[in-house]
């Protein structure tokens, strides 16, 4: 892979991978010593000696750790992918499929993974200490029909029309996300998802939450909870309404700017085309870490 030729302007570099030439050149240090780690654990079940066998299309640190976040900024098919590297279909899918753990642990040791669930309020408090306020909004994806009509009817979205995947996140006024639900079918509306996992409820009472109509029942979870107004039939707006859910929209639209960060990658923009169980999962984690990772870089 000619990774060189992207690394020569932020530009580039950001168009292929996500993240400037200097948040690059950093993440390669951790992410060569985990994948050393992976290497050691397959030495145990190799049937030939490390260097046998046919040269790798990606042979340096480098070139691997470009390929997995290329993949996922640009989400190409299998036969894309093998046709711009110059390897097999097959050999895109498995390298793709061992580096995401290698990207996650990498992450994870630089502490810019979101949080899958918060236990109760005082681990909030541990976790993230100089949080004053929050904003929680549910994400929502787009998948592939399920062939079974079963399958179809579990992960219809009467919202979006169509078949998806969704979670709700938690983030801070920085649009650093927090935590990040694990992806349910897209028939379950954001409140469901919040009754799972108890997003509100582990929130401490007094840190504001800003969020929208679709969390209207969490009032009598979190007391300090504030969404905007709904208009009814016989009931319209007053101005005053109006007016303070202008105000309150113009704070919780920086929910929707860490969604947008999120979604910076198209494997997480696009229609999921992967079948491996809860891959999708998967990507929303990383894709959220490597956000995280690039608000704290720069």
């Amino acid at each position: 892979m000619n990774y060189q030729a992207a690394l020569r302007t932020d530009r580039m570099c950001k168009a292929t991978t996500g993240l400037t030439v200097r948040e690059f050149k950093e993440f390669v240090v951790d992410f060569t010593y985990y994948y050393n780690e992976l290497v050691v654990r397959r030495k145990k079940n190799r049937e030939r000696k490390i260097g046998g066998g046919r040269n790798s299309k990606i042979e340096t640190i480098e070139e691997k750790l470009f390929y997995i976040l290329w993949y996922m900024k640009t989400y190409p098919t299998f036969d894309v992918a093998s046709f711009w590297v110059g390897f097999a279909r097959s050999s895109a899918c498995t390298w793709m499929h061992d580096l995401l753990p290698v990207l996650e642990l990498t992450m994870k040791r630089k502490f810019v993974l979101p949080q899958r669930k918060i236990s109760d309020p005082e681990e909030f408090l541990r976790l993230f200490p100089e949080t004053a306020e929050v904003f929680v909004d549910g994400v929502e994806r787009l998948k592939q029909r399920p062939k079974k009509k079963k399958a179809q009817n579990k992960a219809y979205s009467g919202k979006k029309k169509a078949h998806t995947r969704k979670s709700v996140i938690v983030s801070d006024k920085k649009r650093r996300v927090l935590v990040v639900t694990k992806q349910k079918s897209g028939r379950r509306h954001d409140n469901r998802l919040d009754y799972k996992d108890s997003v509100f409820e582990n929130i401490p009472k007094e840190i504001p939450v800003y969020t929208d109509t679709a969390f209207t029942g969490e009032g009598k979870v979190h007391k300090n909870i504030l969404l905007p107004r709904k208009k009814s039939k016989n009931r319209p707006l007053t101005f005053d309404e109006k007016e303070t859910n202008k105000i309150i929209s113009s704070y919780r639209v920086l929910v929707e700017h860490a969604i947008g960060g999120i979604k910076r990658y198209r494997c997480m923009s696009e229609k999921l085309r992967n079948h491996k169980p809860f891959i999708d999962d998967t990507f929303l984690l990383l894709s959220a870490g490597l956000w995280n990772y690039h608000l704290t870089s720069t």
